[in-house]
């Protein structure tokens, strides 16, 4: 009896043991992040690739001849229309031009003494001391000369020309790229060497294309109010733009349309050349339901994204996803204005999980549109 006592004393303490390591502690709440669904206006983009090019490129040839003694920039300079670039040897054309001037000059002396004779043989045909014949020959070179004379100054005007093609000067305002020429080189009249090409850049003009389908689209909104359109270039922000230009034909190669954009670039962010990211805005939707672009999931059922309730839990919420813009997303249906949705620490949630919200909670994850967006 005494051993079967103890047995029962020592077999109590370790029941009540066994019996308190069958409780489970509570699940600790999970760590996560949240921010509203918000409706907001949200422009209705098109993207493409884009390439920048000047609005307008030059290349500098020279239109007369001879040796380059001045070049009065350097390569890389902005440069003003009218601006000085190069300068040419004038002797020769300042020679011609004397010459040109002289050869007026004698012509226009033998034309008074033409018109002298021509006088002087009027008086006498008529008093028949010279012969018909005499007469219309001096009329003949009082002509020949008048006709002469025009080609004199023709001749004069040329001249003029040429010594001003010695001093070549910018036909636009731009930017020079490398220098061709240098002082002392011989350069030729017309030439297909260009002495230098000059870009404008503000403003400027960005190239893309886009897919066929949406041609309709772009010339129904164009028709009612100009299209805004948006560069961003590789390391920089966006930069807006008007659309100014869509081709007259689609590209039977390749199916698509091709458009152009200005921009003002006065901060000459853009660079012809360049490739840069484009967005063309359609319209914009005014209130369109949106959520920051992290809270998507994707299950084996679909779309969906994690809410928080108001009794700290979280529920898994079928949504449908109409499209992206920036760092959010357009939802169609799913959420309601107001609610949380979980943007960081979805792997640690189940459906009726407890949560804990980092930092405070509950602020909005989204951002206002764009200025200048929206038709």
């Amino acid at each position: 009896m005494r051993l079967r006592s103890t047995s029962i004393a020592l077999l109590v303490p370790l029941l009540a043991a066994c019996g308190g390591a069958a409780k489970r502690p509570a699940a600790e709440p999970a760590p996560v992040r949240v921010a509203e669904a918000a409706r907001q206006p949200v422009p209705v983009e098109v993207a493409a690739i884009g390439h920048v090019e000047a609005l307008s490129t030059v290349a500098v040839r020279p239109q007369a001849g001879g040796t380059v003694t001045k070049v009065a920039f350097r390569e890389g300079d902005d440069v003003a229309e009218g601006q000085l670039l190069f300068t040419i040897d004038a002797r020769p054309y300042e020679a011609a031009l004397a010459q040109a001037k002289a050869n007026l000059a004698r012509d226009r002396a033998r034309l008074a003494e033409a018109r002298k004779t021509f006088e002087r043989y009027r008086e006498l045909v008529e008093k028949e001391y010279v012969t018909r014949e005499q007469y219309d020959q001096a009329q003949a070179n009082a002509d020949a000369l008048v006709a002469t004379i025009e080609g004199d100054e023709a001749a004069v005007e040329q001249a003029k020309l040429n010594l001003g093609y010695c001093r070549v000067t910018a036909p636009i305002a731009g930017r020079t790229g490398s220098l061709l020429v240098h002082a002392g080189n011989l350069v030729k009249a017309n030439d297909d060497r260009a002495l230098v090409t000059i870009n404008s850049l503000e403003p400027i003009r960005v190239a893309f294309s886009l897919p066929e389908r949406e041609l309709l689209a772009v010339k129904e909104r164009a028709r009612k109010a100009r299209l805004d359109v948006t560069a961003t270039p590789s390391g920089g922000g966006p930069r807006e733009g008007e659309l100014a230009f869509v081709d007259n034909a689609v590209d039977a190669a390749t199916g698509t349309i091709e458009l152009k954009a200005v921009f003002p670039n006065h901060d000459r962010q853009l660079w012809p050349g360049q490739f840069v990211n484009v967005a063309l805005t359609l319209e914009t939707e005014p209130g369109a339901l949106v959520v920051p672009a992290p809270a998507i999931q994707n299950g084996q059922s679909g779309t969906f994204v994690w809410i928080v309730g108001g009794d700290g839990k979280a529920e898994a919420r079928p949504v449908t996803l109409k499209r992206t813009w920036q760092a959010l997303s357009v939802l169609s249906e799913g959420v309601k204005p107001g609610e949380k949705v979980v943007v960081d620490g979805q792997l640690r949630l189940a459906p009726g999980a407890p949560v804990s919200i980092l930092g405070g909670g509950g602020a909005k994850g989204t951002e206002a549109p764009r200025a200048g967006t929206g038709s």
